[in-house]
């Protein structure tokens, strides 16, 4: 049995709520990563910054993604995985909430330790479960 951690990204780097989305497409850039975790004080995590986010709900709203904050883009609360999480859990959780990315923590300090992407899906998981998971990722919403 395989666990979150065997496929995550470890060493996720979190994008601060203060910090604008120039500098968060930067971090992304030198990372070559589609996804930052946003996180607040003490590391709490507060949401998930994408570059399709910075995209659709800045530049082509017409602001300034040098003065658009990470944390205004925030939203709700970011699902997780615990890296002790079975596999086939971390599957059921992507595919019932239709997220490409999840952050990975540990217990019991809440600790961010790693991402999930489909790409880690697709590394690390049999062909043909990967192939469900894209399919339930893709859907369309009833």
């Amino acid at each position: 049995m395989s666990m979150a951690r065997d496929i995550m990204h470890p060493g996720a780097e979190c994008v601060r709520e203060e910090q604008t989305l120039a500098e968060a497409a930067r971090i992304m850039k030198e990372r070559d990563v589609g996804a930052l975790p946003i996180c607040g004080e003490a590391g709490k995590l507060l949401g998930i910054l994408t570059d399709r986010d910075i995209v659709l709900r800045c530049v082509a709203d017409g602001r300034d993604p040098g003065s658009v904050t990470a944390g205004e883009l925030a939203q709700g609360r970011p699902m997780v995985v615990e890296a002790d999480e079975d596999t086939e859990q971390v599957l059921r959780v992507m595919e019932q909430y239709r997220v490409r990315r999840l952050p990975v923590i540990n217990h019991p300090e809440h600790e961010l330790v790693g991402m999930i992407s489909e790409a880690d899906i697709a590394r690390g998981m049999p062909q043909e479960r990967v192939a469900e998971f894209v399919s339930a990722i893709c859907a369309e919403a009833d």
